[in-house]
């Protein structure tokens, strides 16, 4: 537990160095905090537990770094000014990534792919659930599309 610990709060660091440099901005979240709680009794806000991540084999755990990693680096281009057209850069919006049910390192046309399979399922004119299919296409449109 306490190694978990120490790689999980390691991550905290790398975050803090990647989006401001050597120091943190103050009032400003971090996508740590919706990612891991480490503490004994979790408020349960993050994704990720200690005593989830402890039962986790190394290649899950490698996989919840990743995602979190792709997380850091969105926000990081969104706040500089490089996000806007996903193609140019590459970075999808990994919460829109996760709305769609595809994993954070998914290209356009995976999404596009999934989009389709989603409109069919949940389009009001074929029985589907007219307020899933808005909040789909909210989020398609917020891929730039």
């Amino acid at each position: 537990m306490d190694d978990i610990k120490r790689r999980v709060r390691k991550l905290k660091k790398i975050e803090t160095k990647i989006r401001w440099g050597a120091e943190g901005k103050p009032g400003v979240s971090l996508v740590w905090d919706s990612f891991f709680d480490l503490r004994a009794m979790p408020a349960g806000k993050a994704k990720h537990t200690l005593a989830a991540l402890s039962s986790m084999s190394r290649e899950e755990f490698k996989s919840i770094v990743d995602e979190f990693f792709a997380y850091v680096y969105y926000e990081y281009y969104k706040e500089n000014g490089i996000t806007g057209a996903g193609a140019s850069t590459g970075m999808l919006d990994p919460s829109i990534l996760a709305l769609l049910d595809l994993p954070f390192d998914s290209n356009e046309r995976d999404v596009k792919k999934r989009f389709r399979e989603l409109a069919k399922k949940y389009h009001p004119d074929k029985g589907g659930d007219a307020v899933k299919f808005i909040e789909l296409m909210k989020a398609y449109e917020g891929l730039g599309r």
